[in-house]
């Protein structure tokens, strides 16, 4: 390698070198004002958790934010541990569980309030 080669890769490394120090320093922005937001909603009383467990799970959300952990399921991901749930019941209950998860009967409540509440009626024989 020539003295210009030279030169020319070094100036192509010194140029990469701030577009990704760039990128991360953007990503790791975002993840500290998500907690920042996060945060005021622990403090202001409205997160349905305590103070200490909010400010907790949102610490620990930086965290991961910042070692590039934190990812979303996917719908399908979301379905699949639900259902997974649905093998601890007792045998006899399993296929409700099923069925509920799966949508039949009727549904009460939300996350905000605290839960949600699914049933459905299973005739007795």
């Amino acid at each position: 390698m020539n003295t210009t080669q030279r030169i020319a890769a070094c100036a192509l490394a010194l140029a990469v070198v701030p577009a990704t120090w760039a990128a991360g320093n953007k990503a790791s922005a975002e993840a500290q004002a998500k907690y920042n937001k996060e945060r005021a909603h622990c403090m202001s009383g409205q997160s349905n958790q305590d103070r200490a467990t909010c400010l907790k799970e949102a610490g620990a959300a930086l965290a991961e934010a910042k070692r590039n952990n934190l990812g979303t399921s996917g719908d399908a991901s979301l379905a699949g541990n639900a259902l997974a749930r649905c093998g601890a019941q007792p045998d006899a209950d399993k296929q409700a569980c099923v069925q509920r998860i799966q949508g039949a009967g009727s549904a009460q409540g939300s996350v905000e309030a605290g839960g949600l509440i699914r049933s459905t009626e299973t005739p007795v024989k």
